[in-house]
């Protein structure tokens, strides 16, 4: 799995915990609804970190609890090489 695709799909766990909806995340986080979509849906790059972290705050959770995944175990991470 990518960094990426990690990201992405921690976001969505998230999401399903908090039983949150992407429009209730969006208003919170004050991020529009395209870039959230683009994020949502792994269409992106690479992770602008001030998107990143303007989500984490909407969950309002520190950026050490966003990462406490085995999502983010670097022998579960692959690097796109640009």
């Amino acid at each position: 799995m990518t960094l990426n695709q990690a990201v992405t799909k921690r976001v969505r766990e998230i999401l399903n915990e908090k039983n949150m909806t992407q429009y209730r995340l969006e208003q919170i986080s004050g991020l529009n609804h395209g870039t959230m979509t683009s994020f949502l849906s792994g269409r992106y790059k690479s992770c602008n970190l001030t998107t990143l972290v303007l989500i984490i705050r909407a969950f309002g959770m520190t950026a050490k609890e966003f990462f406490d995944s085995p999502l983010f175990d670097f022998e579960n991470l692959e690097i796109e090489e640009k």
